[in-house]
């Protein structure tokens, strides 16, 4: 990996606590924009904001925590930056479709480590 690709920001995810990040599942949540991400967090808990550290994440970051086994849930925006990066160390990762409407009204991508596998 090029160290350039390693400091790009893909986007944002919270910290609840030293050891525990925001997740839709077992995915930990990255949000294109802070923006976006306080809009999820007021989804999910009513006291979110007050309790939570929303940090950029970059896509070293990202790749080593896969590596350690942790799956990703991306929204559109963060997606949108990450597969292709991730696409030129040998991923095989496509565009998706974020026009299908879900449930909650959040669409997430989620990637786990067997990405590296296909």
């Amino acid at each position: 990996m090029s160290l350039d690709n390693d400091s790009k920001v893909i986007g944002y995810f919270a910290k609840l606590s030293p050891t525990e990040v925001v997740c839709e599942g077992d995915a930990c949540v990255i949000s294109g924009s802070e923006k976006n991400m306080k809009i999820y967090l007021k989804s999910v808990t009513s006291n979110a904001q007050q309790h939570v550290t929303i940090k950029k994440t970059r896509f070293g970051e990202i790749i080593q925590g896969l590596n350690l086994g942790a799956p990703y849930a991306f929204d559109e925006q963060s997606y949108n930056r990450f597969y292709p990066i991730a696409n030129k160390i040998g991923c095989n990762l496509n565009e998706e479709d974020f026009s299908v409407p879900t449930e909650t009204g959040f669409h997430f991508v989620v990637i786990n480590h067997g990405v590296f596998d296909e």
